[in-house]
């Protein structure tokens, strides 16, 4: 069955909502404590080269293993990019996705989850910008801190407060229309 198609507009609302009901409207969005409140049990796991995380639903057990392997801002992203599939993908579709017979819903970032190719994984990686860097406190760091867009230390600056890649950073900035990425 074809996704639920899920605008910006749609995405950006469920996180702020995701993050309010959590209680983690701050710098940097604290994902593990995320996780935790939506009943999500998060391990590192030995993933291989190739895959970042995964996401895993066992009867009344859901868990996101994440590559131990992987710098700690990708690590971040990948356990926001999970509970991206979790909320959007799991606890709001009616049918259900059968891997087999031991899982109910499987889902795994690897490699191919940024190529633009399959709808669930643009929605989980919005979700996951969205989450880890929210529109709201991008804009109110941005008037504290009185920052040059064109100066790449800024952008660094920016990314490490909110504990993400220079890269993801300067993405969000250009998806909020700040500037063009």
């Amino acid at each position: 069955m074809k996704p639920k198609f899920r605008s910006k507009e749609d995405i950006e609302a469920i996180v702020t909502r995701t993050l309010q009901q959590a209680d983690c409207m701050r710098i940097p969005v604290p994902v593990g404590l995320i996780a935790h409140r939506l009943d999500l049990k998060v391990e590192a796991a030995s993933l291989g080269e190739e895959v970042s995380g995964v996401l895993v639903i066992d009867k009344d057990k859901k868990t996101i293993g994440y590559n131990a392997a992987q710098s700690p801002v990708r690590q971040r992203f990948t356990i926001a990019h999970e509970i991206g599939h979790y909320i959007l993908h799991v606890t709001e579709k009616k049918e259900s996705l059968f891997i087999d017979k031991q899982y109910a819903a499987t889902y795994k970032r690897d490699a191919l989850s940024s190529t633009g190719d399959d709808a669930q994984e643009i929605q989980a990686n919005s979700f996951a910008a969205a989450l880890l860097m929210p529109a709201e406190l991008i804009h109110k760091e941005l008037e504290t801190m009185h920052m040059d867009m064109g100066d790449g230390d800024a952008i660094t600056e920016l990314a490490s407060k909110f504990e993400v890649s220079p890269q993801a950073m300067s993405i969000r900035l250009g998806s909020l229309g700040i500037f063009s990425s």
